[in-house]
């Protein structure tokens, strides 16, 4: 039996990548998706894809930093559908690697508009919602950079997946008395467009992939089989949870 029957879903950045695969699988189970992105192209033909095939997604523009866009998703989501159950905050962003005292302020303060301040609105937006229908599930997509392998990550993107580690918990201890449900996913090394265009040098990639005990990269259907579960019923007892999907990256 499909885990999201009828359940309505906001995915943000859905429209490429371990988003899409969000997107794609959520539908598979059962949901109506409402995804969001700035890359309007690869929405519309994400839209297609899957309402041509019979499933229930619909696409519109998402840029997350823009507070505006993030009240006409919510307010898309309820007209279309009359509820929102699941919200996966999956938008962002990773710039090359650079030392701290090289990173510019402008591109620090668009990694942290990106990361999170789009998680920030997405949760302010959705939160009403849910307590309106009786609560919901909150899935914040973040990265092992939060947690460890510090020698290798880029500070701005490390440090706006820690916030975003933090933002999830206390979502999780304030709203539990609203049926509100939040936990976060920490991806290791994901086989993505976002991570072939950072680690296009073979050498690069094989230094990465020697740092996860598993031997490889991840596959995006192993991770979104982690977000899969933690916005559906099965996980109506997690909240303020930490799932590593990591290849034992940081148990190495």
């Amino acid at each position: 039996m499909a885990r999201l029957t009828d359940k309505v879903a906001i995915v943000s950045g859905g429209a490429k990548g371990l988003g899409a695969e969000q997107v794609r699988a959520f539908v598979r189970e059962g949901a109506k998706v409402v995804f969001g992105d700035i890359l309007d192209d690869q929405g519309q033909a994400l839209e297609s894809e899957l309402c041509g095939a019979g499933r229930r997604a619909h696409y519109l523009r998402l840029d997350v930093t823009i507070e505006d866009n993030w009240r006409n998703a919510v307010a898309t989501t309820l007209s279309r559908h009359g509820r929102l159950d699941i919200l996966v905050n999956n938008a962002g962003i990773v710039l090359p690697r650079k030392p701290v005292e090289e990173r510019s302020a402008d591109d620090w303060d668009r990694v942290m508009a990106v990361n999170v301040k789009g998680a920030f609105l997405g949760a302010k937006f959705a939160i009403p919602a849910m307590r309106e229908g009786g609560g919901g599930a909150i899935v914040n997509i973040a990265s092992i950079a939060a947690l460890g392998q510090y020698g290798i990550q880029e500070a701005s993107y490390a440090a706006s997946k820690g916030a975003l580690r933090a933002l999830g918990k206390v979502i999780a201890s304030q709203h539990a008395k609203d049926k509100i449900r939040c936990n976060t996913v920490f991806p290791g090394p994901t086989d993505t467009g976002m991570l072939r265009t950072f680690l296009s040098d073979p050498e690069a990639l094989r230094r990465r992939v020697s740092r996860v005990p598993l031997g490889r990269l991840g596959l995006p259907d192993e991770i979104v089989a982690g977000v899969v579960f933690l916005a559906s019923d099965e996980a109506s007892f997690a909240t303020g949870a930490e799932l590593v999907i990591d290849g034992g990256a940081l148990a190495d």
